[in-house]
């Protein structure tokens, strides 16, 4: 990925991931417009980021998505990047009753949002040069957590849809980037202090050296072992993987929840 001269689009850019890949865009010479629901939250930071705009966005609601989408486009008519990087995470019990408002804010914010924003994009983005659509998954979408089932489905069937949009968009200018993280210290599921968590700013630092590179799947070192799911052998990969969170969960450790 061209890492400079861009004009970039990133949803749920006003805290974690989101922010943390904003400003690190910002300061290497890019135009940045951050999204997201929190009003305050945009405007710390574009306050902390001379330059930067903010807009409002609800990536669960079609009528936002196409209205900030139009207005992107009047407004900043060389937009040429997307980062679909919004998401929610919240534990479940697919053992038991799933409760129905959790499984519909995490499908519509986690999978529907981002498609639908890209959908509203794409046209003006075969366009452009130089095109990115990138989305954030999570290595969950490799190797669930059982904990955060329909999360962790939600990035699964994420995953699948890259891999069918990027074949489609063969021979156009876009290409499609899946950002796939490790368990990071983010607000998601209260992870600020989890020491088994890696560190935002070490994070965002792996994530735009692998930009750099010519892959498709953007990946830090944390993630590539889960990432490396063993197919036929996955059961396995799973169940000792979900033994060890279960066992983090159970042993009393202040912050140690799941990876997003």
């Amino acid at each position: 990925m061209k890492l400079s001269g861009n004009t970039i689009f990133i949803t749920g850019g006003g805290s974690g991931i989101g922010r943390g890949l904003a400003e690190a865009l910002h300061k290497l010479g890019n135009k940045v417009i951050i999204a997201g629901r929190r009003r305050s939250h945009l405007d710390s930071v574009i306050a902390a980021n001379p330059g930067m705009v903010a807009v409002e966005l609800d990536v669960t609601d079609p009528i936002s998505i196409d209205r900030v989408a139009t207005k992107l486009i009047a407004d900043h008519p060389g937009l040429n990047v997307l980062i679909n990087n919004a998401g929610v995470m919240q534990p479940d019990a697919a053992a038991g009753r799933v409760d129905d408002a959790v499984m519909v804010s995490t499908i519509t914010t986690n999978l529907m949002g981002p498609i639908r924003m890209t959908s509203a994009l794409i046209e003006h983005l075969k366009a452009m040069e130089n095109a990115i659509v990138a989305y954030t998954s999570s290595v969950l979408g490799f190797v669930p957590l059982a904990a955060t089932a329909v999360y962790s489905s939600t990035k699964a069937a994420l995953h699948s849809y890259i891999l069918s949009q990027r074949f489609m968009l063969q021979g156009t200018k876009v290409r499609v980037l899946e950002i796939a993280p490790p368990w990071v210290r983010t607000e998601l599921m209260n992870s600020q202090e989890a020491e088994q968590a890696m560190p935002l700013q070490e994070f965002i630092d792996q994530t735009i050296a692998a930009l750099r590179t010519d892959n498709d799947e953007i990946l830090v070192e944390a993630a590539k072992p889960l990432r490396a799911n063993p197919g036929p052998n996955e059961h396995g990969l799973v169940n000792g993987f979900n033994a060890q969170m279960m066992a983090i969960f159970t042993g009393g450790q202040t912050g140690a929840l799941p990876p997003q």
